[in-house]
């Protein structure tokens, strides 16, 4: 067994991760991050789904009960597999109320509070405002339909680098352009350069308390299969940022009461998919020359749903104050791998197997250039519950990479399912009129609900009641440790959410900061914007 010590350890290194440890490590701090995915680059981002490859090492895919979650498990998190969507979260989301009855944020936290946070964000990865030159030949046929039904479109503002992009659409894995402007570029360097150390392939198993802070327990595992544990080992901090996901931040933190004692009541629930939904649409190419007169330059109409690099495009319409909750949605064009969503794709029309495979689903298939998504993020109810933790790790891991079995348990209420209704019906009235497409909404009757944004399930909140932290991130009950990850987000934001978990965890800082100074940690709170790469060649430590 190894044992250490440091100032800071920081659990997970994706968003709610990179940005304290930069911040720290630049302000003096001794910062250790523990990362249990691997550390990949450019170099390592393949356009391939085989085995080994980004698609399985970088990934991993929670299967729940009535909830799936696919998430980043590399170092770098979700930046790394991310669509760099970078939206701020509307006004009325902070005033949410939900089943509770009551305001599920902080009142110290609101659009205008964290917008400066925002700003922070904007700049440090940066984030760009996409033009319409700027849109591909799926964001344009969505523009198009959404103009033709009466609605408005936007551009996407996105974390990419326009130059450097080459519209190959397998951003989703990785970027081996390093045109996609993950933690690789920016915080994550800039906190190495500032002496913090990355340990990737250790999983955080759980958290002690020690008479001058805490140990966190971590295993290492093998980089080919990640069931296998080649070690184990502890370090000594004054202080813990948790950062592991929404899936496993909750699991560390139960699997650790028997330590520390009891957690409070909603370390673990009131989990939130972001009220996402997958609508996939088989086009008309005859509709999309005769209603719009488009075409590519081939003379083509469309057959391009696989050029690009993800969401584009979007229309925000129901993202409107004055609608009741559970009435508001973002539709996003998007476009997702062949692979998952492909086998998954129902051909609408039918019910039963038949919706799955056969004849009919051989020929929806055949016909996959002409599709388009649409991503749907409408308001949730937060019904997820985490159940008791397993042995080791977050989940059960099925497979050498990639696949596991969680104890997250979903169950749509009345309100999610209307909210669901109401954005499949929106997303059919742009894209079937006049006959443009045919649209087969996501069921979940097969594997479930299923979400790439999995947000709340150690909320930040008010009432220690219903939420797990104060509104400084401080986990209540545990004076020292900081949770800063999407599990802090208090319920669903109706758009991506990477940017208000940075943003959320930048304004996390000072306080975390203070509270490291007051044990005996020599830091000071460091805003100035990290240094960024143009490339992630070099950026690797010896695992």
């Amino acid at each position: 067994m190894s044992m250490d010590s440091t100032d800071v350890v920081v659990i997970g290194s994706g968003f709610g991760g990179a940005i304290p440890a930069y911040r720290l490590a630049a302000g003096g701090a001794r910062v250790t991050v523990l990362e249990r995915g691997p550390w990949l680059t450019a170099a390592d981002f393949d356009h391939d789904f085989k085995f080994g490859g980004p698609a399985t090492r970088a990934f991993e895919f929670t299967l729940g009960e009535g909830m799936n979650v696919l998430g980043g498990n590399c170092v770098g998190g979700g930046s790394v597999v991310y669509f760099a969507a970078t939206p701020r979260a509307p006004g009325y989301t902070f005033e949410r109320q939900g089943s509770l009855g009551r305001r599920m944020w902080p009142r110290a936290i609101d659009r205008t509070a964290l917008d400066p946070y925002y700003d922070m964000v904007c700049e440090s990865l940066p984030v760009t405002r996409q033009d319409w030159n700027d849109v591909t030949y799926a964001g344009g046929l969505f523009a198009a339909a959404c103009d033709h039904a009466g609605r408005t479109a936007n551009p996407v503002p996105a974390a990419i680098d326009r130059d450097l992009c080459t519209n190959c659409n397998w951003m989703m894995s990785g970027c081996r352009f390093d045109a996609k402007r993950s933690l690789l570029l920016n915080y994550l360097p800039a906190a190495v350069d500032h002496g913090a150390t990355i340990r990737a392939l250790h999983e955080v198993q759980r958290i002690t308390r020690t008479e001058g802070g805490y140990r966190v327990h971590y295993n290492t595992v093998d980089e080919v299969d990640y069931r296998v544990v080649t070690g184990s080992g502890t370090i000594d901090c004054r202080l813990v940022v948790v950062a592991a996901g929404t899936v496993a931040t909750p699991v560390i933190l139960q699997r650790s009461e028997e330590d520390l004692g009891e957690m409070p009541y909603a370390v673990g629930r009131y989990f939130s998919g972001n009220g996402e939904r997958l609508n996939t649409a088989v086009v008309d190419e005859g509709k999309v020359r005769e209603l719009f007169g488009l075409s590519r330059p081939d003379g083509r109409a469309y057959e391009a749903y696989q050029i690009g690099k993800g969401p584009v495009t979007a229309t925000w319409d129901k993202l409107d104050g004055s609608l009741p909750e559970f009435s508001r949605h973002s539709l996003e064009q998007l476009y997702f791998p062949p692979g998952f969503g492909t086998i998954l794709a129902q051909v609408a029309g039918t019910d039963g197997p038949s919706s799955w495979f056969g004849v009919d689903k051989k020929e929806m298939l055949r016909r996959w250039q002409s599709w388009m998504t649409v991503f749907i993020m409408s308001e949730d109810d937060n019904e997820g519950v985490f159940g008791p933790p397993p042995e080791t790790g977050n989940a059960d891991r099925v497979s050498q990479q990639m696949l596991s079995r969680g104890t997250l348990s979903y169950r749509p209420t009345a309100n999610t399912r209307a909210g669901w209704a109401r954005a499949d019906a929106d997303v059919r009235d742009i894209l079937e009129r006049d006959g443009l497409a045919t649209v087969m909404p996501w069921s979940d009757d097969v594997i479930g609900a299923y979400t790439v944004h999995p947000l709340a399930s150690c909320r930040i909140g008010d009432d220690p009641g219903t939420s797990a932290l104060d509104d400084r991130n401080e986990l209540r009950g545990h004076p020292g440790i900081f949770v800063t990850d999407g599990s802090a987000v208090p319920g669903a934001l109706t758009v991506n959410p990477a940017l208000t978990i940075s943003a959320l965890a930048e304004r996390a800082v000072p306080g975390i900061v203070e509270a490291a100074r007051a044990r005996g940690v020599p830091v000071r709170y460091v805003t100035e914007p990290p240094a960024r790469r143009r490339s992630t060649s070099g950026f690797r430590e010896p695992v």
